[in-house]
This record gives C-alpha cells, sequence and structure tokens, in this order.
C-alpha cells in the first residue's frame, strides 16, 4: 500500500480504507492492523486505532474481543435496511424543507443545482462528489429540524463510500443531477408530499447503483 503524507486526518483515512475494501482492494477477512495502518498513513496507532474504530461503525470492519480487526462487507439485508431508512429520512426532510425553507434558502438550492450541470457536462466526478454533499445538506438546513438532520447525516455518513463509489457508473453523474432536478422543481413549488416522493426515488436508485461495488445481490 503506498504511504499518505503526515499529518492525514482520521477522516481521510476512514475514507480511504473504505474506498479500498468496497473496491476490493481490501477482500473479506483481511486482518487490519493499527501499527501497519498508522505506517501506511504516517500516523500513531491512536488516530489509527480510531479510524478502525469508525470503520467498524459503518459495518466495514468487524472487530471481535481480544481480536483484530478484519475486512468484512455489508451484508444484502443490512444494506437494504439501511438504504429503506435513509430514503424514509431523505423524504421527510425533503417534504420539510419544501414546506419550510425561506426564499433565500430556495434561491441558493435552485442556483447550486443548476451550476452542477457543468460538472456533469465535464464528468466532472471529484467535484460532483462534493456538490452532491453540499446539496443534501442545504435540504437539511432547509427542513429546520436539527434532529431530523442529525439523524439522515449520520446513515449517510455510515453508507458514505457506497455512495461515493456509485458516481464511477456509467451516465451516474446524469441520472443523478436529473433525479436531484425533480426534487428542487418539487421543493421550489413547495410540493412537499411530491418533493418527498422524489427523495425517496433518488435514495431508492442510489442504493441500487451502490450495490455494484458491494458484491451484493440488487436491492
Amino acid at each position: 500500500m503506498p504511504l499518505i503524507r503526515p499529518g492525514t486526518t482520521v477522516d481521510s483515512m476512514v475514507a480511504t480504507l473504505a474506498d479500498d475494501i468496497v473496491h476490493g482492494r481490501l477482500a473479506a477477512d483481511t486482518p487490519l492492523d493499527e501499527g501497519a495502518i498508522g505506517n501506511r498513513f504516517g500516523v500513531s496507532r491512536t488516530p489509527a486505532r480510531e479510524a478502525l474504530r469508525e470503520l467498524n461503525a459503518m459495518g466495514l470492519v468487524q472487530r471481535l474481543p481480544n481480536r483484530r480487526a478484519t475486512v468484512t462487507l455489508l451484508t444484502p439485508k443490512k444494506m437494504r435496511e439501511m438504504f429503506e431508512a435513509m430514503a424514509e429520512l431523505e423524504a421527510s426532510a425533503a417534504r420539510l424543507a419544501a414546506e419550510r425553507m425561506s426564499v433565500q434558502e430556495r434561491q441558493t438550492l435552485a442556483d447550486i443545482h443548476h451550476k452542477s450541470s457543468n460538472l456533469v457536462q465535464r464528468g466532472a466526478v471529484e467535484e460532483y462528489k462534493d456538490y452532491n454533499a453540499f446539496f443534501h445538506r442545504l435540504i437539511y438546513i432547509g427542513c429546520h429540524s436539527d434532529y431530523l438532520a442529525e439523524l439522515v447525516t449520520t446513515i449517510k455518513y455510515r453508507l458514505a463510500p457506497l455512495r461515493r463509489a456509485q458516481f464511477e457508473l456509467p451516465q451516474r453523474l446524469h441520472h443523478s443531477w436529473q433525479e436531484h432536478d425533480r426534487i428542487v422543481s418539487a421543493i421550489l413549488e413547495g410540493d412537499g408530499l411530491g418533493a418527498a416522493e422524489q427523495a425517496r426515488a433518488h435514495i431508492a436508485a442510489v442504493g441500487q447503483a451502490s450495490t455494484h461495488f458491494a458484491g451484493a445481490e440488487q436491492l
């Protein structure tokens, strides 16, 4: 494994290791040693241990008492349940955003969404990933429910490696933008039920795309 520059944050360590697991560069049952991880990233055992803890919370690493951590993969059943929960929470956030967003919040969401079409045209996958996170964050803010935003953010974090990988599929950027467009249209129209329906359909599509990178059957 290549050495990652010293000073790497735990979040970036988690993202790198999670991507390695999702893409099969770290196979199931591969042992993960804190010392080896620390050497790879140029950090001490403490951040390496924290990275393993977060990977365990994501369901990508299994750590039994008094045993070394090993790579695991989300089962199809677990993935299905997590995406179902995420879909319902996203739908609730979108519905409330359609009902509660201020005029300025709606305008910001629309502006950001339309500007992102340039990323799709250029095939700028990495930039679109950042935009995608910001797009959903604007909806969570706009729903004006801190607790709901906290719940959906927690699940999104656990599914982050799979959600990032989906954009490597052909035409996924294009389809994602179209799904966002339907959500934005409903929110701008103040159509809460429509926004919820489109958000739920969007997450269902994300779940289907994500299974290609988890060795899982279709959800």
